[in-house]
């Protein structure tokens, strides 16, 4: 092993080969040995068993730890989800969530941006802005620290802070490394792809072909309250958006979802629902009712039961299908909507 060789911040979202020569491994079969440890969860160099102490000892002398990141805080609420706030090296925190299903089913909620750009009016990570884009490295850490907790999670969304196309080259590696084979082996088909609707974005995921789940932020189908609800209306119109959607489905031959967050008093009328209606029309596509999570910092309320039953029985007479979500995490804000971390200025 090299000697004095400035490490990597992390050994995370790389091959056996890379490894090699990011920390100066003196043997080709170590690469794999390391790879194989990382990718099985273990984050002490001490348990890595099989690698000379030598190496181990270099590594955790120079490194101290594989991650770049620390989980500073753990919440957890009685709706089996689990938050957890994660410090990066550079001192800014993201949060990461743990849901689980009726069934025990775990799925990482992961985030792709400390803060998000795009200002959508009912998410409280808007408020935040954008503080920057996460790393490869730094959305795989978030999995990893999430299997230290629930080790048996088979499922990934990258739904919580930031906007992951806004981000999409870093999210598509990640991706990568998180499906390998030799590595996480997390299914494609067990990843979903949340997006407010960034339309290249949505090209390249059908033109690369990833047939990872897609979930589409519409909550209005009226092109003005869309403007004020979702800016990025602004840039990419409710008409280009559908076009673009209609290509996905061409091209990936699968129905995506569309997320409706529902607002009381503001997009849950027979109008509203009428729009949606056209809106889904032609599209093999599944509407994801959600009702919106409140926030301190947003005015927006949540509509209550008799409110979300008229509507759905508006959605029933005009023939869009439809779910509902039952959001998790609300009480440690950690629902859909709800992930923003707070900063003291110096």
């Amino acid at each position: 092993m090299i000697e004095n060789k400035k490490m990597p911040k992390s050994l995370y979202a790389k091959s056996a080969n890379e490894l090699l020569g990011a920390v100066g491994l003196e043997k080709s079969f170590q690469g794999k040995q390391l790879y194989k440890w990382l990718n099985s969860g273990v984050v002490d160099f001490n348990e890595m068993t099989n690698l000379p102490l030598h190496v181990r000892d270099t590594l955790i002398t120079s490194m101290g730890s594989p991650l770049s990141s620390k989980v500073i805080e753990t919440q957890e609420d009685g709706t089996d989800a689990t938050k957890l706030a994660i410090e990066l090296f550079d001192g800014l925190i993201v949060e990461a969530v743990i849901l689980s299903d009726e069934n025990g089913r775990k799925t990482a909620c992961l985030s792709s941006q400390v803060g998000c750009a795009m200002g959508c009016a009912f998410c409280r990570t808007g408020t935040m802005g954008l503080m920057r884009n996460l790393t490869e490295y730094e959305i795989v850490e978030q999995f990893i620290h999430i299997i230290q907790i629930a080790p048996e999670t088979s499922h990934i969304v990258f739904m919580g802070m930031g906007e992951p196309l806004h981000n999409r080259e870093n999210v598509f590696k990640a991706i990568e490394h998180l499906h390998h084979p030799d590595g996480l082996n997390i299914s494609l088909r067990r990843m979903t792809m949340s997006t407010c609707g960034l339309i290249p974005g949505i090209l390249a995921l059908a033109e690369l072909n990833i047939p990872i789940r897609l979930a589409v932020s519409l909550t209005t189908a009226d092109e003005n309250q869309r403007d004020l609800l979702m800016p990025i209306n602004r840039r990419y119109g409710l008409d280009e958006l559908k076009k673009a959607l209609l290509h996905y489905q061409n091209i990936m031959k699968k129905r995506f979802t569309l997320e409706y967050v529902m607002l009381s008093d503001e997009n849950m009328s027979e109008y509203h629902a009428k729009k949606l209606a056209q809106f889904v029309r032609n599209l093999d596509v599944i509407v994801n009712l959600i009702p919106y999570n409140s926030a301190a910092e947003l005015s927006f309320r949540r509509p209550n039961t008799k409110e979300i039953l008229k509507f759905t029985r508006l959605l029933n007479s005009l023939g869009v299908p439809y779910t509902k979500r039952m959001s998790k995490g609300q009480s440690i804000n950690g629902a859909c909507g709800q992930l923003a971390t707070q900063y003291e200025e110096d």
